[in-house]
């Protein structure tokens, strides 16, 4: 066999293996989204979730779910901007170095399991937080910390060390350099890891389910004191989200709708994953475009 027979039939080969994959992944987002969307309505969306009777929704777990994600984002993101910034421009390359990038590759991939018990033994019961949105942010910000950390650094070493030095030839000092010329730079990949992280964030159930808790009390937005357990700020309260509610839904079977209330929220959990990931690819190069054109 010549080399150009064997390069069409590995390139064949290749062809085949990701047309397989695609397939399979088209066939399975295709099977969720024909199940679930018949069953997403404006009522849906916004009406509490019922048991033991016919109709609910899944509006408190919804809002719980960006309410969630927003505290987390606001924990995580600082921490794993500033972690980043001392490792890419500050931290000297040695073996103290290498041992911190390696254990932040090791806690990403940490099985969230694993993270939802830790802040179950930590937060819930040492710190005495309980049940709560705090909780599941907690345990979510040590989930999302390595990734984001990561990601971010990435994104600042991908910038040409050539505008390092021309920050710091035009009299700036290494912090200003860092935020005046190596950030703005970097952000469309900031952005664009912390929307990706978002996506991660709000499809997670199982770190949840030993933090936030399986419960979703009913809320009243009139009711903007944070310390009302049924106000929406209140996070000190337990919070159901989105994931949880469709794990729930399925392993209690106290809804005799079951299926169909789990099928749409499934849906909707797909359709924002969707949305944050090609969120995150066109404010990406908006920001790339931008900010090389100026």
């Amino acid at each position: 066999m010549n080399s150009k027979k064997a390069d069409k039939i590995a390139v064949g080969v290749i062809y085949v293996m990701s047309a397989v994959i695609v397939l399979i992944l088209a066939s399975l987002l295709l099977f969720i989204l024909w199940r679930g969307l018949p069953q997403i309505s404006w009522e849906f969306l916004t009406a509490p979730a019922k048991s033991f009777q016919v109709g609910g929704g899944v509006g408190i777990q919804l809002f719980n779910s960006f309410y969630l994600l927003i505290l987390t984002m606001l924990i995580s993101t600082p921490l794993a901007l500033g972690a980043a910034i001392y490792l890419s421009e500050y931290a000297k390359q040695n073996w103290l170095t290498d041992f911190v990038r390696t254990a932040i590759e090791v806690l990403s991939s940490l099985p969230s399991v694993v993270v939802g018990l830790f802040g179950f033994l930590i937060f819930v019961i040492q710190w005495d937080f309980g049940f709560s949105i705090l909780s599941g942010a907690l345990a979510l910000t040590i989930f999302n910390l390595p990734l984001l950390t990561r990601t971010i650094e990435d994104s600042l070493q991908a910038i040409p060390a050539t505008q390092r030095e021309a920050g710091l030839a035009l009299g700036l000092s290494r912090w200003e350099t860092v935020t005046r010329v190596i950030l703005p730079a970097a952000l469309p990949g900031i952005i664009t890891g912390m929307i990706l992280a978002a996506g991660r964030i709000f499809g997670e159930a199982a770190a949840l389910i030993y933090t936030a808790g399986q419960s979703a009390p009913a809320l009243d937005f009139t009711n903007w004191n944070p310390q009302s357990i049924t106000s929406p700020l209140n996070i000190f309260r337990p919070a159901e989200t989105l994931a949880v509610h469709i794990w729930k839904i399925n392993s209690e079977g106290v809804m005799p709708d079951g299926k169909q209330v789990s099928a749409g929220a499934s849906a909707v959990l797909i359709l924002a994953v969707m949305l944050f990931n090609l969120g995150s690819r066109y404010l990406g190069r908006k920001l790339q475009k931008k900010a090389t054109s100026e």
